[in-house]
């Protein structure tokens, strides 16, 4: 296909030159295809880096799934498997991803760069459908006024990792790893039943009386 030649040349330019192409029109003729070939499948290189990056989260997403032991697990350990899979994906790609996310992780905490939109929007529903399921487990507490904002929560877990991940410089990146769990553990901590919760039903108790 055609779109995959030009996301493949665009990838290929920007490992060995370490930016994107100054124009379509370079890389189009470079690749010996119409600029406007360019345009039928995408409107900008931004547009090139949304969907490589979409399509990391697609492929861990499908690969932990395929996992034997994926039915079983709940929904934290889901969580864990999505992520350490990503990893593993990011380092097969590790010099486009770190070029990626150096290049347009906001300095601002908490602000999601534009490239890892279509990312995002995925990972959320990705979240969404764990955590509705995690509720009707017992995994995660049900908290009307809250819940609704979880997706949003565990986006900024995200973008922790993957900032994480961009600044690790140890070996395979083994804290990017050690990070995860304990990202992990926390949110899954705050999203489970607690005391709190326990708090909560004493004092409805209490008020049915």
């Amino acid at each position: 296909m055609e779109k995959d030649r030009i996301k493949q040349a665009y990838l290929d330019f920007v490992l060995n030159e370490g930016h994107p192409p100054q124009s379509v029109f370079k890389l189009t003729q470079q690749l010996g295809v119409a600029e406007a070939e360019f345009y039928q499948h995408y409107p900008n290189f931004e547009a090139i880096d949304r969907e490589i990056w979409a399509d990391f989260g697609r492929q861990a997403r499908e690969t932990a799934a395929a996992e034997p032991v994926w039915e079983g697990y709940g929904s934290r350990e889901k969580l864990l498997a999505f992520y350490y899979t990503l990893l593993e994906i990011l380092k097969n790609n590790r010099s486009y991803a770190l070029m990626s996310l150096r290049r347009s992780l906001h300095r601002i905490p908490a602000l999601s760069p534009r490239v890892l939109d279509d990312f995002r929007q995925d990972f959320e529903y990705f979240v969404s459908d764990l955590l509705s399921a995690g509720r009707v487990s017992g995994e995660i507490a049900n908290r009307p006024l809250v819940q609704d904002g979880y997706p949003r929560f565990f986006w900024q877990q995200a973008l922790f990792v993957l900032g994480y991940f961009a600044k690790d410089d140890t070996v395979n990146f083994e804290r990017t790893d050690a990070a995860v769990e304990k990202a992990v553990t926390l949110s899954f901590d705050l999203v489970g039943r607690n005391t709190l919760d326990s708090a909560v039903d004493f004092v409805r108790f209490l008020v049915r009386r």
